[in-house]
């Protein structure tokens, strides 16, 4: 058995599944936290998984770099710890200083810092060569225009170290421009509340369609785990809709889209850890996004597990203990003769409009339906039309045990239910029409974009 230090967590998802994987696995944990209260009960009542698998709860700062290495270290004189982790973007930098000061396994801290800032990233591209969007990084109004001027409209806004698709917009004009600038040079704090940079990140638009690729990289070596498929609601706002893994693609596709990513993470010096790097395959070739120095969210680590019978999350415990986590690629035909469906897709649910959704009627079908592995349903809550994943009321995740159609299921699924307002109304939640492929198998990508306005 092993002990390692878990710096918080997200509240959903991966904070959801990971505290019982590393039970599972034989390994306890101690959970550094500056508020535990944040990790409340869950909506049946039952304590929040990462307290509750939790050895040990100790309230430090996690803010504050030194007091957590500081806490770390007392912890380290009185129990034997061998990792350091956490599934939360906002502390990944804070794990990397903790792990390098006590001699743990870990991502060199310089190599962390430059990962989870998008310009840095971008900069560290444009260095190496990597084929990269144009774009600038502006700090006060007058340059934002300049910025926008020479990158030329549209183009695409960001912060450079927010995290879930928040604050991300399509630039049209001036007015969308001058929006987006104030959104996010007058915002101070993440949702953590950690100061924020307050610089946009302006970058050429890219067309084409959209996927990220799951890795592990273990002394230097990156090994692809497969590559999802990813949809996202249109203007102004780039929500995640959607997911399938595997990504519908040709094989030289395939080899083009991971060498490229292989090559990115070498140009950022990754060396250590899980990555899920989203790229845009133009018309010109692959093209990075965003690279995400951590697992996939939006439950893509549950369709890899369920298609390869390989769980990312189980993967970083490893990966914390500094063990190779001997990732082995898995094709979708053999993980169906294996007992594995050949795709696995989630779809998200979200409301076209803002109002308090009461309830979600067409559940009963769901039960079912054999190809839908489950769903989740938050309401009644107060909903809003997507501008962040925080829209989500809910998921589907759907299968295909022989083929590569779990998209389909997942977004059929998700059409049949409606979402019943309290004024009475009522509504069918934002979609997307089900894709559309050519015989080269790959995917159209405006039949994965619906308005989100």
């Amino acid at each position: 058995m092993a002990t390692v230090l878990m710096v918080e967590s997200w509240l959903r998802s991966t904070g959801l599944h990971l505290p019982p994987i590393i039970r599972q696995l034989g390994h306890d944990y101690v959970l550094l936290s500056r508020d535990p209260a944040a990790y409340g009960p869950l909506e049946d009542g039952t304590p929040h998984p990462v307290i509750r698998y939790a050895d040990e709860v100790v309230v430090v700062d996690t803010n504050d770099t030194e007091a957590v290495i500081d806490a770390a270290s007392q912890l380290a004189g009185r129990r034997r710890i061998s990792g350091v982790l956490t599934t939360c973007d906002y502390y990944l930098a804070t794990v990397a200083k903790v792990a390098n000061a006590l001699d743990l396994p870990g991502a060199l801290p310089e190599v962390m810092q430059r990962a989870t800032h998008k310009h840095l990233v971008r900069s560290a591209l444009d260095a190496a060569g990597v084929p990269n969007p144009r774009f600038e990084v502006v700090d006060d109004w007058p340059q934002a225009r300049t910025a926008a001027s020479r990158i030329g409209t549209p183009l695409i806004a960001k912060p450079v170290d927010l995290n879930a698709g928040t604050a991300v917009e399509v630039i049209d004009d001036e007015a969308a421009l001058k929006d987006a600038f104030w959104a996010v040079t007058g915002l101070e704090h993440n949702t953590r509340e950690q100061p924020l940079r307050r610089l946009l990140l302006l970058e050429e638009m890219m067309t084409g369609q959209e996927l990220s690729v799951e890795a592990v990289t273990f002394n230097g070596r990156t090994t692809v785990l497969g590559i999802t498929d990813k949809s996202m609601t249109a203007a102004p706002a780039r929500v995640e809709s959607g997911h399938m893994f595997p990504a519908r693609l040709a094989p030289d596709t395939v080899r083009e889209v991971e060498a490229f990513v292989r090559w990115a993470l070498r140009a950022i010096g990754y060396t250590h850890g899980l990555s899920h790097t989203e790229v845009m395959l133009t018309g010109d070739g692959p093209r990075i996004v965003e690279i995400n120095p951590r697992q996939g969210g939006g439950y893509i680590f549950d369709l890899v597990h369920l298609v390869t019978g390989t769980h990312p999350l189980e993967m970083l415990v490893e990966l914390a203990l500094g063990r190779d986590p001997a990732a082995i690629e898995v094709s979708p035909r053999a993980a169906g003769a294996a007992g594995r469906p050949c795709s696995a897709a989630v779809f998200f649910l979200m409301s076209p409009r803002d109002g308090r959704v009461e309830r979600v009627s067409g559940l009963d079908h769901l039960d079912q339906d054999p190809r839908v592995n489950r769903w989740t349903v938050h309401v009644p809550r107060d909903a809003r039309r997507p501008r962040d994943n925080d829209a989500y009321l809910g998921h589907v995740l759907a299968t295909d045990p022989t083929g590569e159609r779990a998209r389909e299921h997942a977004e059929r699924a998700v059409a049949s239910l409606r979402l019943h307002f309290a004024d009475g109304t009522q509504a069918t939640p934002l979609g997307l029409p089900v894709a559309s492929h050519d015989d080269a198998g790959s995917v159209d990508h405006l039949a994965h974009v619906q308005m989100a306005r």
